[in-house]
């Protein structure tokens, strides 16, 4: 089993965060991605302290497509400076985690036949 990261981002408004979590999955640079709830962020950017409004993402996925999604949030995210930080994930439901590597792998690559059919 491959390593996971939990990544996190926020986007300005539900759209946006949507449009973003649909392209991840789609582009399997993600196997599941959590749309949060709004969030009120409190941040100092160039000497001003600001308050925003802000949708959380959850992005689960391969450690070593890491570098692959952060080039392709830098590239689609509206922020000049978006928060991208990656977690690793220490422990998982083995059956899960089976699955996000499925999820993200190429569409020629195999399927784990340990791997559940279908995401409960």
């Amino acid at each position: 089993m491959t390593s996971t990261y939990l990544v996190l981002t926020t986007l300005p408004d539900a759209d946006s965060a949507g449009k973003l979590a649909r392209e991840l999955v789609e582009q399997r640079l993600a196997a599941c991605v959590n749309v949060l709830a709004p969030c009120r962020s409190v941040y100092r950017w160039r000497d001003d302290i600001r308050e925003d409004g802000e949708v959380p993402l959850f992005i689960k996925t391969r450690t070593e497509l890491y570098p692959a999604l952060e080039a392709f949030l830098r590239q689609h995210h509206p922020y000049e400076l978006p928060e991208i930080v990656a977690l690793d994930v220490a422990r998982g439901l083995p059956d899960y985690l089976r699955w996000i590597e499925a999820e993200t792998a190429t569409p020629s690559a195999a399927v784990s036949p340990d791997a559940p059919a279908s995401r409960p």
